[in-house]
C-alpha cells in the first residue's frame, strides 16, 4: 500500500481511536483529581509517542532480527487491526473495563489504549515500505498524537456537547472504516506471499 502523509495521519487517527478512548479516559481518569487529569493526558500520550517513535527507529531491525518479512508483519497487522476493528463497532458490554483507582501509569492508557498492537504494527510497517520517507511518518504520528491529546483534554466537554450516541457513533464510523483498511492491508499482503 503506497502510503502518503495524509493517509499515514488518517491511519493512525483511527488506529490510535482518539474519540473510541473517550469512554476509556473518563473510567481510568474518574478517581484523578480534575486539575490532574490533563497532565495525566499528556504524560500518558508522550509515553505512548515515545514508544511508537522508538518502534519507527528499531522495529525495521527487530523483524530482521526474528526474520520475519514486511509481508508476514502486514498481515498479522492486518488481522489485529482487523479484530480491533471489530471490538469498536461491537464493544464489549458496560461493566467489562477495569475499574482502575488512584492515577494510572502507562497501563491502561499509553499502552494498550494508544500504543496498542495495532499501532505498534503500523509504525513498523510504514517505515518497512518507505524508510526513506522516516520524516513524514514521523510528522503524521506527531499529528496523530496532538490530535489525539486535543480530543482527550476536551474528552467531557465533547460527551457533554455532542452526547454520548454521537461519541459511540463515531467510533462505530470509525470502526467500519478501519475493517476496511485491514482488510485491504490483508489482501495485498496475501496477493504478496501468494
Amino acid at each position: 500500500m503506497d502510503y502518503t502523509f495524509a493517509s499515514a495521519t488518517v491511519l493512525l487517527l483511527l488506529i490510535t481511536d482518539p474519540f473510541g478512548n473517550i469512554p476509556i479516559f473518563v473510567n481510568a481518569l474518574k478517581h484523578v483529581s480534575p486539575e490532574r487529569r490533563k497532565w495525566v493526558i499528556l504524560r500518558e500520550y508522550l509515553i505512548a509517542f515515545g514508544l511508537l517513535l522508538s518502534f519507527m527507529f528499531v522495529g525495521e531491525g527487530f523483524l530482521k532480527l526474528m526474520g520475519l518479512r514486511d509481508t508476514s508483519l502486514q498481515l498479522a497487522g492486518g488481522v489485529v487491526l482487523f479484530l480491533i476493528a471489530l471490538r469498536m463497532i461491537f464493544p464489549p458490554p458496560p461493566g467489562h473495563e477495569p475499574d482502575i483507582q488512584g492515577e494510572p501509569l502507562i497501563v491502561p492508557l499509553a499502552i494498550p489504549a494508544i500504543a496498542g498492537p495495532s499501532a505498534l504494527a503500523t509504525v513498523i510497517l510504514l517505515v518497512s515500505q518507505a524508510p526513506e520517507r522516516r520524516a513524514e511518518w514521523i510528522g503524521a504520528l506527531t499529528l496523530t498524537m496532538v490530535v489525539g491529546v486535543v480530543i482527550l483534554l476536551l474528552a467531557e466537554r465533547i460527551q457533554r456537547l455532542l452526547g454520548e450516541r454521537f461519541v459511540i457513533a463515531m467510533e462505530r464510523l470509525m470502526g467500519l472504516i478501519l475493517v476496511a483498511v485491514a482488510v485491504e492491508m490483508m489482501v495485498r499482503a496475501i496477493k504478496a506471499l501468494v
